[in-house]
């Protein structure tokens, strides 16, 4: 173990704050979700890595442009969360009780179908400015990664003025903060459930898009990405979007500066002991909210 000189270690933090831009992405669907429905879904690792596939053959057979995807796989994924949830999460009895088995089944059933439609051969997207850098000062800045966070980032933005700015983002909100009193002022849960679920998943097919230009993946990965996800909502505090991109890009950070302090293959590691410690310390993360079970 060795410590990095002043410039790496400035490298390497601007580094780790893009890449958890796109953490940041990849697991607000999650949380939101959980917020609303107070479901763990499993199965978003699958999501994404099902996103970065269409991602890829949308590239190598038409040469669309992984960003650019994002028009194409958010619409789809929106209309399949949206079938999901209206017509298999919505009839499951006490779904927060077994919303993680049944999340769980179709992840694997995801990535059983991946694997024999796509195969378990690595993949990326590697569009042309993949390995492009630009020069800031005496920084490299590599271009998918910067693309990914402006992306991510803006993506973002629209989801917090949807969540901020609109009648459904307050009825969304107050779902969260109390479903029982958003139902007895007019709210219809049921489709706040559906659109939430819609939407979380559509972000997902973002995350995925942004996954596929910026890692390797194959079907086995849905694993390590659900796992996390999950570490980065528990640590920004369950339910919680603004908790979500503090914890992605505190986890970002620390993933970056493992791999140049003790070595690569450690890096990952990181997102477990947070995790780990997290639940032990402080259980409900960093801003998010005790939840009390109401008598």
């Amino acid at each position: 173990m060795s410590l990095p000189s002043a410039h790496l270690f400035v490298q390497t933090l601007i580094l780790g704050v893009l890449v958890g831009g796109v953490y940041a992405l990849m697991a607000s669907g999650l949380t939101l979700i959980f917020g609303v429905m107070r479901i763990i879904n499993v199965a978003h690792g699958a999501f994404l890595i099902l996103g970065a596939y269409i991602t890829y053959v949308l590239f190598q057979r038409f040469g669309i442009d992984p960003i650019l995807s994002i028009v194409i796989t958010v619409p789809l994924f929106f209309l399949l969360g949206w079938a999901l949830q209206r017509y298999v999460f919505s009839r499951i009895e006490n779904p927060e009780q077994t919303s993680v088995l049944v999340t769980f089944a179709l992840a694997l059933v995801m990535e059983g179908l991946m694997g024999v439609i796509f195969q378990t051969t690595a993949r990326s997207v590697t569009p042309s400015y993949s390995t492009a850098a630009i020069t800031l000062a005496t920084y490299r800045l590599p271009v998918t990664r910067l693309a990914g966070f402006a992306t991510a980032i803006l993506v973002l933005l629209v989801l917090y003025y949807i969540l901020q700015s609109t009648n459904l983002g307050r009825a969304i909100r107050a779902t969260i903060q109390d479903p029982r009193a958003a139902q007895l002022v007019g709210v219809k849960v049921s489709v706040v459930s559906a659109f939430t679920f819609a939407l979380g998943v559509a972000t997902a097919a973002a995350g995925g898009s942004l996954l596929s230009m910026i890692y390797s993946f194959n079907p086995a990965s849905q694993g390590d990405w659900v796992a996390k996800t999950l570490a980065i909502i528990v640590l920004g505090g369950m339910g919680s979007l603004p908790g979500a991109l503090v914890a992605s890009l505190i986890l970002g950070v620390m993933e970056q500066l493992t791999a140049i302090i003790v070595t690569l293959y450690w890096s990952p590691i990181v997102f477990y002991i947070f995790l780990f410690f997290t639940l032990i310390v402080r259980p409900q993360g960093l801003m998010g909210e005790v939840i009390r079970e109401k008598g």
